[in-house]
């Protein structure tokens, strides 16, 4: 059995990974943190986890956590990068879901997250876990950098055109709705349900923070730079990405659904829909499945991309146990063959 510890087990996506990682058969839960609920029973404060995680919230600590063959950050922006360097030297793996380790660039990593990078000489030597681009890498890595949930759905659903060259890279336009879940599990006001409730609005359109992630995974498939117009929007919901994507055809001869169907012909959790499908986000939630549908409004040279995933599962913790599986050596599905919730 894996040993596996959770730093930051009372989030979202902390929860999240506690729920996928309890019914998974070869991974024990050795070490939750919390610094606010510390000393408290996990199933106390979520009483989903009765019967399943024993554990009690304890305080960060390098040599409770170093005792774990892998730890997951599921903390917020910046704390990763001040204790991941101990835990390697330690032999343990690092799998972070914040994004302390997804820019490969420190300098472009400290504009866009407002802080000073505690560890840039880890940049390089962590591995981007998007295992449909990576998973060689991911295979042989010590530290993974879990994808960011807009990143995952926007490049999944771009990098079948971007591969062949079928699209224009100057002028590509994501434009992605997120549920509410994407915010974090915190008291904000601007997250409130009499706020959120019946309204749907976009926002940081002038530049958001997984800008430059996207844009460097799509520069690196294009083996050149991108121009992206990204606008991230939030809607009236808890969970689910829907992202709707526009580029500019370079050629009328190419079948791009048998190019998309061919390009994730042997990807467990990437489900290219019939022709003409519409994905909707109740169908992959609560699951690691991203599905893709691919149009030509008209026939024209304007390709659109449809991209559905659950953000707190693919877009994180799904993302990041998959990545865990090719780290170890186990089947990549091990633990994550939840199927939908629906209704």
């Amino acid at each position: 059995m894996i040993r596996a510890g959770i730093v930051g087990g009372t989030g979202y996506t902390g929860v999240e990974l506690l729920r996928i990682l309890a019914a998974h058969p070869g991974v024990e839960v050795a070490v939750v943190t919390s610094r606010t609920d510390a000393g408290l029973r996990v199933d106390a404060l979520y009483p989903s986890l009765r019967k399943h995680i024993d554990k009690v919230f304890s305080l960060p600590d390098i040599e409770a956590l170093a005792q774990c063959e892998v730890v997951f950050f599921a903390t917020p922006n910046g704390t990763a990068m001040l204790m991941a360097g101990e835990l390697l030297e330690r032999g343990v793996k690092v799998i972070d879901l914040s994004a302390d380790f997804r820019l490969q660039d420190a300098e472009e990593w400290s504009r866009w997250y407002g802080m000073t990078h505690a560890s840039p000489d880890l940049i390089e030597k962590a591995v981007y876990g998007l295992p449909e681009v990576n998973r060689e890498a991911i295979k042989e890595a010590e530290l993974i950098a879990c994808p960011g949930c807009y990143p995952t759905a926007v490049q999944l659903g771009f990098l079948p055109l971007i591969e062949h060259g079928l699209i224009d890279v100057r002028h590509l336009i994501a434009d992605v709705k997120s549920g509410v879940s994407g915010a974090g599990r915190k008291a904000e006001l601007a997250m409130l349900m009499s706020e959120t409730g019946e309204s749907f609005k976009a926002y940081a359109v002038s530049g958001h923070r997984h800008l430059p992630e996207i844009a460097q995974g799509l520069a690196r498939a294009a083996g050149q730079p991108v121009q992206l117009t990204f606008v991230p929007q939030l809607v009236p919901m808890i969970r689910g990405i829907h992202a709707t994507l526009y580029g500019q055809l370079n050629t009328d001869a190419e079948d791009i659904q048998a190019i998309y169907q061919q390009r994730y012909r042997n990807e467990a959790f990437v489900d290219v829909l019939p022709q003409g499908s519409h994905p909707d986000t109740r169908n992959v939630r609560g699951s690691n499945n991203c599905q893709l549908s691919v149009h030509r409004p008209q026939g024209g040279q304007t390709v659109v991309v449809l991209s559905v995933i659950d953000n707190l599962v693919k877009g994180a913790s799904g993302q990041a146990v998959q990545a865990m599986n090719l780290m170890f050596g186990l089947d990549e599905t091990l633990g994550l063959n939840t199927l939908a919730l629906y209704p």
